[in-house]
């Protein structure tokens, strides 16, 4: 018996550049989102289920795609975040013992469309030249009118990532806990659920907090009817200058003094708060070997990111009550803060990393050291 043939598709961007490909996973007929690019050899499934990735369209700079298969504690939450994926090679058989299924399988059953045979080195200069835009794929394989005018009409409907709140899509609808991995009294961290990743949490609980998961629409009142010690605000997508109710519950909190500290969306979020804005990225940042300089310690990080948006550096050198403490060695934007009289720290990447660099995996024996 032969394999059936690959079914024809097309990556049409907003610009008007079109790639032909062959069509991956589940056939839709037609996904879209705003392209981005990450720079990681590994990961995949945990980039496909990261909730900081909601409405976009991932490209795999690295050429092989699905070699290892899918594994269901890979996921960093319940279900796929991204709206497709772009890639250059696609492996339908994998290698990895433990794997539940192939990747093949994996995005057929989540309903995850891609299209893969994309030169994806001459798609991403042409993003990074040019920035992030939105793109849609398109399947040939029932063609119904002309393929460009679908594609235009799908790419009208599509908003623009500036401007857009997406936590509330991400977010947990019922606060939950989690118990701490430690023996012993608990400290009690609440969890601003924005798009959290779980991994995050588990770095928490493995050093001995008591989690109060709550979703990202939560009050202040409702944050300190947990009684606190301590205050994660997390990662997730959008855009943070959209999300005012949560910057004000924020700046209530650092008022409080109850030891916080934010990670990407969260760490934009405490920025507003304490008086900076944030701006829509060129292309973003978005892998697992981005250089960043602690600006405390004189020591260089490999870390982990992946955000489209950024603080206002300029800001940073004139707000006193504000110290920088990361700075990006790619592009000198704001990886960092830190306030002088409370104590909350923020940083834009992401040290939970799984899988990826361990170099700031210190950040959250730092954050409980200021609960003890």
């Amino acid at each position: 018996m032969t394999a059936p043939l690959p079914t024809p598709g097309s990556l049409h961007l907003q610009d008007g550049r079109i790639f032909e490909g062959w069509i991956i996973g589940w056939d839709a007929g037609i996904c879209g989102g705003e392209l981005c690019f990450n720079t990681s050899m590994t990961g995949y499934q945990e980039m496909f289920t990261d909730p900081s990735y909601r409405g976009q369209m991932l490209i795999h700079n690295f050429v092989h795609l699905g070699n290892y298969g899918a594994y269901a504690p890979d996921q960093e939450s319940e279900r796929v975040q991204i709206s497709g994926v772009v890639v250059r090679n696609f492996s339908e058989k994998h290698s990895r013992l433990m794997a539940d299924s192939s990747l093949q399988d994996y995005m057929v059953q989540n309903q995850l469309m891609g299209i893969r045979g994309i030169d994806t080195r001459a798609l991403v200069r042409h993003i990074r030249n040019s920035g992030a835009m939105n793109a849609v794929i398109l399947s040939h394989k029932d063609p119904v009118g002309d393929q460009g005018q679908r594609a235009q009409k799908a790419l009208e409907n599509l908003p623009a990532m500036a401007g857009l709140d997406l936590s509330a899509m991400v977010t947990t609808v019922e606060p939950y806990r989690m118990a701490s991995s430690l023996p012993g009294t608990p400290k009690r961290v609440v969890v601003m659920d924005y798009g959290v990743k779980r991994n995050m949490l588990q770095h928490l609980t493995n050093r001995g907090c008591e989690l109060q998961v709550l979703p990202a629409s939560a009050t202040f009142e409702e944050v300190m009817a947990c009684e606190p010690q301590g205050i994660l605000l997390s990662n997730g997508p959008g855009d943070p200058a959209a999300m005012d109710m949560q910057v004000a519950v924020v700046r209530t909190l650092l008022e409080r003094k109850i030891p916080l500290m934010g990670i990407c969306l969260g760490h934009q979020l405490l920025a507003r708060a304490a008086g900076l804005e944030t701006f829509k990225m060129h292309n973003g940042h978005r892998g697992s070997n981005h250089p960043v300089q602690n600006l405390r310690r004189n020591r260089s990080e490999i870390t982990s990111q992946n955000h489209g948006f950024a603080v206002n550096l300029e800001q940073t050198k004139e707000a006193s009550h504000l110290e920088l403490t990361h700075i990006n060695l790619n592009d000198h934007t704001v990886e960092g803060l830190a306030l002088r009289e409370s104590p909350a720290f923020s940083v834009q990447y992401h040290p939970e990393s799984n899988p990826g660099p361990h170099d700031s995996h210190y950040l959250f024996d730092d954050f409980v050291a200021m609960m003890a």
